[in-house]
């Protein structure tokens, strides 16, 4: 890879991104996110080895929210192998990342592990064996090996706010469980599944977290790992058909890599066999993704001819 080539294209991009008037509007319905500055864009991209490459506010620590997961999907499969695609789906829900409906057709089974339902599944998983504290444990254990950086945290006011404001995804957690799809207390469940969400993490930081899926599960940040192959390409395909909810399709289209967005204003595209890249701009879309990060994507996508098609 290019380096000088990269950052000469992420600098251009983070300038013209200063400029931009329209950004999208940041995620209200949860309070701490509606307070965070939608002026503020990152772009970092992090080459299978060697050194992150920066631009904007690439250093500023965000709440990656749905972003997160990849890595908690990443370790349940670890754990479940492929008996976790009876509890959970492999398919494009059409649906708003929150929605309810498709749970009561389908009897408690999620469509895919990114939507919340999904989600909530994937925590269950991850508490086989485990109570709640050791399972987030597990998690920031993980995440701390694909950065390489120990102080990797869990922010405590999102996590209250998403406490704060958990209706909705109580609901889906309690339809799961009365289809029997959840084997632990929906309120452990959920317990984990609010922490996960409240991970803090920069671009330069999300972006060498994502290395491992470029790299196919051969290189993770600070140790080695035993992660088959086939697992990143099954991974980095959820990412292309399912990682922006509802407007994935418009995504391959547009930026055509893998891609996993969060309402945090993140999104973490992989170009496998060369780099990571995480982009941040706390404004959303109609669908609930960073406009300002997805434009950024497509347009370093294009300007370094990046696509797995």
């Amino acid at each position: 890879m290019d380096r000088a080539a990269v950052q000469a294209q992420i600098s251009r991009i983070a300038a013209r991104m200063a400029r931009e008037k329209d950004r999208g509007q940041v995620a209200r319905y949860i309070p701490e996110l509606a307070q965070v500055d939608p002026q503020q864009f990152g772009i970092a991209v992090a080459p299978i080895k060697g050194e992150v490459i920066l631009a904007g506010q690439a250093e500023q620590p965000f709440s990656v929210q749905s972003i997160s997961k990849v890595f908690a999907l990443t370790l349940a499969l670890s754990r479940a192998g492929a008996g976790l695609w009876q509890r959970v789906g492999r398919e494009p829900s059409g649906d708003p990342f929150n929605s309810i409906v498709q749970l009561e057709y389908e009897k408690g089974v999620p469509r895919n592990p990114f939507i919340n339902a999904g989600a909530i599944v994937i925590s269950d998983v991850l508490l086989e064996g485990r109570d709640q504290q050791a399972a987030i444990a597990d998690y920031l254990a993980f995440l701390a090996n694909v950065t390489g950086e120990s102080q990797v945290a869990i922010d405590p006011a999102v996590w209250a706010s998403e406490r704060a404001t958990s209706a909705r995804n109580r609901a889906l957690a309690q339809f799961i469980a009365a289809e029997g799809n959840l084997r632990h207390p929906v309120e452990e469940v959920l317990e984990l599944y609010f922490q996960q969400c409240s991970l803090a993490l920069s671009c330069a930081q999300l972006a060498k977290a994502g290395r491992y899926l470029a790299a196919g599960c051969r290189e993770m940040g600070a140790g080695p790992v035993s992660l088959p192959v086939s697992r990143a390409r099954r991974i980095n395909a959820l990412m292309m058909t399912c990682g922006c909810y509802d407007a994935s399709g418009d995504v391959a289209y547009r930026v055509g890599l893998p891609c996993k967005s969060g309402v945090g204003g993140g999104v973490l595209a992989i170009v496998p066999g060369v780099a990571a890249i995480a982009a941040w701009c706390p404004g959303l879309d109609e669908k609930g993704n960073s406009k300002l990060a997805l434009e950024a994507l497509e347009d370093l996508a294009q300007s370094m001819s990046w696509s797995v098609f």
